[in-house]
């Protein structure tokens, strides 16, 4: 009966427990109203990449000559129908960067996931096994950092041909050194721990006490990085879509529209103003974002904080 009545409450204990981790989580991110505007403003992103064809009031590859150039719809000349006006073909600027918004997202997420799996895998091997092994990755790590990232993905996607695919092979190939070094770090302060060598005492495979044991332990700085990494591919895309290397037409992309814009500056400022905006507070917003992550993930980093 005890016994019984002590697992209950112990079960009982648990999901309470994270449930007022969670609460408070939520009261410190309410609190912080900067981070709070910053989330919302990802998800608003976000929702309107995925709701993309539902949302976008004109279809962004079809223009027309009447619609020229036309400015918003609050200047002197600005058509309601076009909220935030239209470019040098007459197609709707805010469609335009609805669905930039969704090829942006698609390569950050898309990149992040490939560059961060295959890094952190090859981090854990290196801060697990050391000796020749860390030495081996490590120093295919350091060759590859000591080359400009923008110069091999611009590279890369010269002998591959422009298009979004052939930009995220570039920039998942540029982008899992981080990864790497940052579980690396996490998994050598992890592996003389108690628990590890507990692990090893009792036979547990090696893959368990990586996966099982070693990982669980270090996701918190590895979803901060992943976050960060986010926001710099987002840059990263924008920069080879502006030099023509990126995303191609009729595709839509921020970087492609600020490319396609920067000629009519002059006469159309709304061209470049509003994708660079839309990239800019995506970027600072992913960022402040990233920043609260680690503060709530990391209880040291919370307490300072």
């Amino acid at each position: 009966m005890m016994q019984r009545a002590s697992a209950k409450s112990t079960g009982a204990y648990a999901p309470a427990s994270a449930k007022n981790r969670a609460a408070e989580s939520l009261r410190r991110l309410w609190k912080d109203k900067v981070t709070l505007v910053s989330l919302l403003f990802v998800l608003l992103v976000i929702f309107s990449a995925l709701a993309a064809p539902v949302i976008s009031p004109h279809d962004p590859t079809k223009g027309s000559i009447t619609n020229r150039l036309k400015p918003p719809f609050w200047v002197e000349g600005g058509d309601p129908r076009f909220i935030l006006g239209t470019d040098q073909q007459g197609r709707d600027v805010l469609s335009r960067i609805i669905w930039g918004g969704r090829v942006s997202l698609t390569v950050g997420f898309v990149c992040v996931a490939i560059s961060g799996a295959f890094g952190t895998l090859l981090g854990l091997i290196s801060g697990y096994f050391g000796k020749w092994v860390d030495t081996l990755i490590m120093r295919i790590v350091d060759i590859q950092s000591s080359f400009p990232g923008l110069l091999v993905a611009l590279t890369f996607v010269m002998v591959l041909g422009p298009g979004m695919w052939n930009l995220i092979a570039a920039l998942t190939f540029n982008g899992w050194m981080v990864h790497a070094r940052m579980a690396r770090s996490q998994v050598l302060s992890m592996r003389e721990t108690t628990m590890v060598e507990a692990a090893r005492a009792i036979g547990c495979p090696t893959s368990r006490t990586l996966f099982g044991h070693i990982f669980p332990n270090i996701i918190s700085p590895l979803i901060t990085t992943y976050v960060l990494e986010i926001a710099r591919i987002i840059g990263a895309e924008a920069t080879m879509s502006f030099l023509g290397y990126g995303i191609q037409p009729p595709q839509s992309s921020w970087g492609l529209m600020i490319g396609e814009g920067r000629v009519y500056i002059a006469q159309a400022w709304w061209l470049v103003t509003f994708p660079g905006v839309a990239i800019a507070l995506t970027i600072l917003c992913l960022n402040l974002v990233g920043n609260w992550v680690r503060t709530e993930l990391d209880p040291l980093h919370r307490t300072r904080h």
